[in-house]
């Protein structure tokens, strides 16, 4: 009742004066606190506060339930996640600059195992790995070439 009473009255005294008075009664519902957070926002994941395209919530889950260690920290999945997605990106580069020098639109295991084998650190790196389907380099041994020297002095 007391609430109506305060809203005609304002009502009225707004339009005496004609004045822009906004009205805002706020009602209190019973059983509502502040929420302890105060202004809540949406959800972030981690992998979005970290600006990763990889999931850190299953990387974290995947090292806490492998038992690599007693306790995970909250900066390891996050790092690792970052390392990992790296070497995607750096593989998936590297075998799409692969495809288009062969002329394709696809990246195959062939354009993988060309890029992994062309590049030193990715090479060093992946030396134990075999790729499915990958093939191998390109590679003639020079014993087996012939000689240009030779011919060139027969025919002189």
């Amino acid at each position: 009742m007391l609430s109506i009473i305060i809203f005609y009255f304002l009502f009225i005294f707004n339009i005496i004066y004609k004045s822009k008075i906004k009205i805002l009664i706020k009602i209190k519902m019973p059983g509502k606190g502040k929420g302890g957070r105060g202004k809540t926002g949406k959800v972030q994941s981690r992998s979005f506060r970290a600006g990763l395209q990889f999931p850190v919530g299953r990387i974290s889950r995947y090292l806490k339930t492998g038992k690599y260690a007693e306790r995970v920290g909250a900066g390891a999945p996050v790092y690792l996640t970052a390392v990992l997605e790296y070497l995607a990106a750096e593989v998936l580069e590297l075998a799409g600059n692969a495809a288009k020098d062969n002329k394709k639109s696809r990246i195959v295991p062939r354009h993988i195992q060309l890029a992994v084998r062309n590049d030193e650190e990715l090479n060093r790196l992946m030396s134990n790995a075999t790729i499915a389907s990958g093939g191998v380099l390109p590679n003639i041994e020079a014993a087996l070439l012939p000689n240009k020297g030779k011919e060139e002095k027969e025919e002189a």
